[in-house]
């Protein structure tokens, strides 16, 4: 089934699509809300609550846009919304080495995966969320904006700022 199937039945009412979704995108989804908190309990019920929220604002989903971008917003908004809550800490690195869900792909080397990792928690939360949609959600520069609500030409400037700023961190951890 297509994403664009299952929307389709979705929209109808049938749950059981639902589940094609869900068994897509949760591994991205969690991934995404991991490397924002550092929490993995934490990380799993914000997945929870941003898939309860997609399927109640599922009729609303215009068919034929992208599903992955529409997911990560609503996952994206609920980590964000509950930290303005102060009911989440901002990302801390306490938690990862309980658990560590990065992408390989992302990090080629995996020597320096935690090297990059802990420079990722060094940076704003702003070029933390703008590295993290690009590069382990795979997202395009478009569906970045999309999920952030900024323009793709203010995208690519506040990306090309956060890996400066990620590049300068690494090297300075090499000559620690």
């Amino acid at each position: 089934m297509t994403d664009e199937e299952a929307i389709d039945r979705c929209q109808k009412g049938q749950r059981e699509a639902f589940r094609h979704l869900v068994e897509r995108y949760k591994d991205v989804l969690y991934g995404t809300a991991w490397l924002m908190t550092r929490d993995a309990a934490v990380a799993e019920d914000m997945v929870q609550e941003a898939f309860i929220s997609a399927w109640q604002g599922i009729r609303g989903f215009q068919k034929g846009r992208p599903v992955k971008p529409w997911l990560a917003r609503i996952v994206v908004n609920k980590v964000l919304s509950q930290r303005r809550r102060a009911v989440l800490p901002a990302a801390s690195l306490d938690d990862a080495e309980r658990h560590n869900p990065v992408n390989p792909g992302f990090v080629e080397n995996l020597d320096h995966r935690d090297e990059v990792e802990r420079a990722l928690g060094k940076l704003s939360e702003e070029h933390r969320r703008a590295i993290i949609l690009k590069y382990f959600a795979d997202l395009s520069l478009a569906e970045v904006g999309a999920v952030t609500g900024c323009k793709e030409g203010t995208v690519k400037s506040r990306l090309n700022r956060a890996l400066e700023n990620l590049r300068g961190l690494l090297r300075e951890g090499r000559h620690e």
